[in-house]
């Protein structure tokens, strides 16, 4: 699975393994305190450099199970790009003791379900349990960390579905094709320009000694991290994974060179001519995330600003430019401030269809306007803090999205205790700090624009078009 391509590229692929994964803990009352039992967090590491994370949750009988490894996308150089995307669809093919299709297949047998994504920063595999089913998936995933079986006729075959894919969820859909190469121009030095997909022509080229490379460079316990949250104790836990991953030798991991952005000045712009019915609009300035903002308070100023654009009906985007001009057909702004590099603030939409894109253009430019030039009222940012929290105790509900955001953190270099902090620093978001970032850097010299211009669809596109749906999955 690859993470989805718009705005919400973390947040999204979250919001959708929550709904789909069987593994969460029963709906709790958000306001209802948990008992200090199931809410603890353990950390290990074991002598060959893996660190272990083990995170209780009793209310159910269920663990998830997630083995993140620190390479991703921006890992990659041209000629190879796509490569951390396939190597994912590869690690499902089997090893001298599990042949191809045996991990899924071991995995539905003892009643669970599996997958994995790829991320910009990280790759990750993951495995929802019954609590006593651990030992299974802990051996498998141990296995195919070093064991992997690369065979020539596997890797064209699935080459193949990895191009297929990028001409669906791609080529073939106009508004992913334009925030591809929207992405593209934002970027020019950064690795976050590279898709996760792939090129094609990357794709085309990518021989299986390029993948075995990829493999060994990257696919070692001590660029790994295991995490398990659900009803388990961390003693046993621990046991289990000194058992299972304990004996892999580690490797020499080198640490990407870092390949920073070039100082943007002035507007970037794209136009993208593609099949499709509506127009569709893409902004986006650069910001700081977590782990490059000078002020550590920044990113949690951004994810407020974000909310108070896009949080709900009641945000300004609904409420002014859909509902109240009437100016957008829809209308949605995201920041996600988890990511190893300077990352954007993103506003897109589509126009009403009595306006055009420029209309729309205007209309959101005056919202961020008016974010620099006014603080925003009490009431609003509070309310907007309300949603904003609210939205993370909803997700912590789910066993998986505990999981999921300590692995996230740890890959990151972050450090899972980032995550303990994220509602006292929401909370301590002032309006003159939301007024603040957003005169930094929502300004014209950080700013990217891309446009679809919609081109006449034959009936196949059309139909195509129609038989796209969410993110995909291998």
């Amino acid at each position: 699975m690859e993470n989805p391509t718009p705005h919400r590229i973390t947040r999204s692929i979250l919001l959708f393994l929550i709904m789909v994964l069987p593994a969460a803990a029963p709906a709790a009352d958000p306001s209802a305190e948990q008992p200090a039992a199931a809410t603890r967090t353990h950390e290990f590491m074991l002598d060959n450099g893996m660190k272990l994370i083990v995170k209780e949750d009793h209310r159910a009988p269920v663990v998830v199970s997630q083995v993140w490894y620190k390479v991703g996308s921006s890992y990659e150089h041209g000629g190879i790009t796509g490569i951390s995307h396939v190597l994912e669809h590869m690690m499902f093919k089997g090893t001298k003791k599990h042949g191809p299709g045996e991990f899924s297949r071991i995995i539905a047998e003892n009643g669970g379900r599996e997958n994995a994504f790829t991320g910009r920063d990280y790759t990750a595999y993951f495995q929802s349990l019954e609590k006593g089913r651990l030992p299974v998936a802990f051996e498998l995933e141990s296995d195919r960390m070093r064991n992997l079986q690369l065979q020539q006729a596997e890797f064209a075959k699935e080459v193949k579905v990895v191009m297929e894919e990028r001409r669906m969820r791609t080529e073939d859909n106009a508004s992913a094709l334009t925030y591809e190469q929207f992405n593209a121009v934002a970027f020019l030095s950064s690795p976050y320009r590279i898709p996760i997909i792939g090129w094609m022509g990357d794709l085309q080229g990518l021989t299986l000694d390029e993948l075995h490379a990829w493999y060994r460079k990257w696919y070692a316990p001590n660029n790994a991290t295991l995490v398990v949250a659900g009803d388990v104790d961390p003693g046993e836990v621990r046991a289990l994974a000194e058992r299972y991953f304990g004996p892999l030798e580690p490797d020499t991991v080198t640490p990407p060179k870092p390949r920073p952005e070039i100082e943007q000045r002035g507007v970037r712009r794209i136009t993208v001519k593609a099949p499709a019915e509506v127009p569709y609009l893409i902004m986006g300035y650069k910001v700081p995330v977590l782990a490059t903002a000078a002020r550590d308070w920044e990113p949690y100023a951004l994810e407020v600003l974000a909310g108070i654009l896009d949080g709900g009906d009641s945000a300004r985007l609904a409420r002014e430019l859909v509902r109240g001009s009437q100016i957008a057909a829809s209308a949605s702004a995201g920041y996600s401030l988890y990511d190893r590099q300077e990352s954007l603030l993103m506003l897109d939409g589509a126009p009403a269809n009595d306006h055009d894109v420029a209309a729309l253009e205007q209309a959101l430019r005056a919202q961020v306007a008016q974010l620099r030039d006014a603080p925003v009222t009490v009431p609003e940012l509070e309310r907007v803090k309300a949603q904003v929290l609210a939205d993370r105790i909803y997700q912590e509900d789910s066993v998986f999205y505990q999981a999921m955001q300590i692995g996230q953190l740890e890959t990151l270099g972050l450090g899972w205790e980032r995550m303990e902090e994220y509602l006292p620093r929401i909370q301590a978001v002032t309006a003159a700090q939301v007024q603040e970032v957003a005169k930094r850097y929502l300004n014209e010299d950080r700013l990217t624009i891309a446009v679809l211009d919609p081109q006449p669809m034959d009936a196949k596109v059309r139909a195509g078009a129609a038989a796209l749906g969410g993110g995909h999955v291998r």
